[in-house]
């Protein structure tokens, strides 16, 4: 939580003002240790000089002047920077590249406006060839391709339909343009038309071969073999090997493509649940307003039901599978399935829900336990920023601003990414079925019948291969890739930055106010969100620089660690180990350091270095108090999440499963049922990270403000305390009157 005040007024205040080094040594209920144990105050002075008693403080500084303007500079030429890698983007990019399959010539299948636009469905004219290395090596089947009408319905070969009416179906399978002015063995040679049509079916916009077994045999039509047209007969499993090597790379998409049918019948009722998973947030922040004890207890006694009805559950599901065929197969020996459903039939599966329900219920109860003394500290704390909350109910809209944000930030990023990856150019290679000294090299098809290439290697195509280039422009694409991530990390840490600033701000003004609300200036929401972008951008822009280049470095440990993977130099494993873990740390504390020198920035207006130095030595001097207070009410505010999410996650379950008989009928048939639930969920945790987020901000700034105040003021009318007559009476202090000075 944290955070850390301008170093000054802390510790010696706090010590003349009798103030309680660890807060449980005031506290009801809590017996007050040796003094020796409880101060936290470093008197030493290594973490900073406490900060000195100002009279005309009160509350955030509104004659402040604009921090760290280099780094708002730099963010500035960073953006238009990036607004111009978008401008190249999008000139150079089509996304159609990765929406429709492409022909030999890289032209677009069922493209409206091309002349195939009829033409919606990718033809193999032999798609055994696709059982070659050479698919995975340039991602493209070393045979020619044409896009078609339809995909075959009849067995036909070429030198039986060249000399019959069944030409003119046979013709519309050859390359465009094709004239019946060759001999047969030329056409063949040339690649001008298959040797053979086997029926087939559409499936992701390609035609493969309509293969089903038959007792155990694989067949097609009515055939166990088939005629490759060249004079000799080919098993079916020939056909069926190509098959797979030319559809490996589109079961992803079978998989994408059946979830988006799911979410077209699903998502409204996602929409309902994400709706009523933001009135239980929005309810459950009003109600802790008024109930902060009753729903702080209510709702860890609900999230240990919830856990427990889990337990229960998957008990019941584990009990129900014993003794049928099949439900004893291991998760191991399953291995993978796109299909989820398969594993919720297996016993071991269940098991193993339990056993991690089950940890977690032991681990939550343990914490309870322990940390039972210290939840009533906790309420009190939850208690005062129900009332800052309830002053500055705009803030509880506040992250619809930050999701919009990031929502623009993340749309940018997304769109930049693809228009970027498909911004290169048709690169067309030879094929050949032998050994040729030129396979491979790239060649322009509208010269290669006449080239010198053609006449080396007769039986060579020159066909489309993939989308690269050789220009300057396609050589830095990998960097134009970085520079986007990097902007995208920067961006979005900053929205949340401003975010951060702008609530601590408000709920300062809240805290500072000696007269609650009367002194509460008017729109303090608005007020530090214009204080935030009209003095502190470049402060914002430093600490969430920061941030962006430890997050980029993980993510080129990550895409370095999948390269890995394959070596066996376990030196390099362990070490590219260790610097994941070290740069997870860091993340870690900069995230942590960040939001403290955020707060400090909306209170005094000093720079970002200074801010970030004031909050740890704050945060230092008052170990103690952060450990027990703030940590634990983050702990509270984590189980509500849970119970929210747990909450409305069980209803969707029951729902989409059609377990619930009031709305059976109503539900919708899916693919597979976990995609509307795992929407709901992540959706519901969204929303209540957001509300919850609100409050926690309101937390971590009244609790820093709080050890400010301590540290500042004695109580005495030249000093008096600023907290709430709540917190006072928790910690047996009073203002003291003129007379009893």
């Amino acid at each position: 939580m944290g955070g850390a005040g301008p170093g000054p007024g802390r510790g010696a205040a706090a010590r003349g003002a009798s103030s309680p080094a660890g807060l449980g040594s005031r506290w009801p209920g809590h017996p007050s240790p040796p003094a020796a144990a409880m101060v936290d105050e470093r008197k030493d002075g290594s973490y900073g000089t406490p900060q000195k008693y100002d009279p005309a403080f009160r509350g955030p500084i509104y004659n402040r002047g604009c921090t760290d303007i280099i780094c708002c500079v730099f963010l500035f030429l960073a953006i238009v920077g990036y607004v111009a890698v978008g401008i190249i983007a999008w000139t150079h990019g089509d996304p159609r590249k990765v929406i429709y399959p492409t022909d030999s010539r890289g032209q677009f299948c069922g493209q409206k406006g091309t002349k195939n636009e009829n033409k919606p469905f990718l033809f193999y004219f032999n798609i055994v060839k696709c059982a070659s290395p050479l698919v995975l090596l340039e991602f493209q089947c070393p045979t020619p391709q044409i896009c078609v009408e339809k995909c075959p319905s009849r067995y036909l070969t070429y030198l039986n339909a060249h000399a019959s009416e069944d030409f003119e179906y046979y013709k519309q399978y050859c390359l465009p343009g094709f004239q019946k002015n060759k001999g047969v063995a030329e056409v063949l040679r040339d690649g001008d038309c298959p040797a053979v049509l086997i029926p087939s079916k559409p499936f992701a916009q390609r035609c493969f071969p309509a293969v089903h077994a038959h007792k155990g045999i694989l067949m097609v039509g009515n055939e166990t073999t088939y005629e490759d047209g060249l004079g000799s007969r080919k098993n079916i499993t020939e056909l069926v090997e190509g098959a797979k090597k030319a559809s490996g790379i589109l079961e992803a998409r079978q998989l994408a493509m059946r979830i988006f049918e799911d979410y077209t019948v699903s998502w409204y009722w996602i929409i309902i649940g994400l709706i009523i998973a933001m009135v239980l947030s929005l309810l459950f922040i009003i109600l802790l307003r008024f109930l902060a004890g009753i729903m702080v207890w209510v709702m860890i006694v609900m999230v240990i039901l919830v856990l427990g009805y889990g337990i229960l559950h998957c008990y019941m599901e584990y009990a129900r599978l014993r003794g049928e065929a099949g439900s004893d197969v291991s998760l191991v020996d399953l291995g993978f399935q796109t299909d989820f459903r398969v594993y919720l039939h297996l016993r071991q599966t269940w098991v193993a829900f339990m056993i991690i329900l089950s940890i977690v219920e032991v681990i939550i109860i343990l914490l309870l336990i322990f940390l039972r003394k210290r939840i009533l500290i906790a309420i009190a704390l939850i208690k005062e920023a129900s009332r800052a909350v309830g002053y500055v109910m705009c803030s509880l809209l506040y992250p619809l601003v930050t999701f919009f944000l990031l929502c623009l930030c993340i749309a940018y990023w997304a769109s930049t990414a693809i228009f970027l990856s498909t911004s290169n150019e048709a690169v067309y290679k030879i094929f050949n079925e032998t050994s040729c000294p030129v396979a491979g090299k790239t060649c322009n098809p509208e010269t290669f019948p006449s080239s010198n290439e053609s006449r080396l290697c007769p039986g060579a195509h020159c066909q489309f291969a993939f989308y690269g280039g050789e220009s300057t422009y396609h050589r830095a694409l990998l960097g134009l890739q970085i520079f986007n991530v990097f902007m995208f990390f920067w961006l979005a840490n900053f929205v949340l930055a401003l975010g951060q600033v702008t609530l601590a701000g408000a709920f300062a003004s809240y805290y500072w106010a000696m007269n609650k609300p009367d002194d509460l200036p008017a729109f303090p929401l608005f007020s530090a969100f214009g204080r935030a972008l009209r003095y502190h951008t470049g402060s914002l822009a430093f600490g969430s620089l920061l941030l962006a280049i430890v997050q980029v470095i993980r993510v080129i440990l990550e895409y370095l660690d999948q390269r890995l993977k394959a070596a066996e130099n376990k030196f390099a494993k362990f070490l590219m180990s260790c610097l994941k873990c070290c740069f997870w740390c860091l993340e870690k504390f900069i995230k942590f350091l960040n939001r403290n020198a955020y707060i400090m920035i909306a209170i005094y207006g000093t720079n970002f270095c200074t801010s970030a130095r004031n909050a740890f030595f704050l945060l230092m001097r008052n170990i103690i108090r952060v450990a027990v207070l703030d940590k634990v009410t983050d702990f509270l505010f984590l189980l509500g999440k849970l119970l929210i999410v747990g909450s409305v996650g069980i209803l969707a379950f029951f729902f989409f499963t059609h377990r619930i008989r009031i709305v059976q009928d109503t539900a919708p048939s899916l693919n597979y049922y976990w995609v509307p639930v795992v929407t709901v969920v992540i959706g519901s945790y969204l929303i209540a990270h957001g509300f919850f987020s609100v409050y926690g901000m309101c937390v971590d700034t009244l609790f820093l403000c709080f050890l400010e105040d301590l540290e500042r003021n004695d109580g005495t009318p030249e000093r008096p305390y600023f907290m709430s007559l709540t917190l006072k009476k928790i910690l047996n202090k009073t203002n003291k009157r003129q007379a009893e000075a």
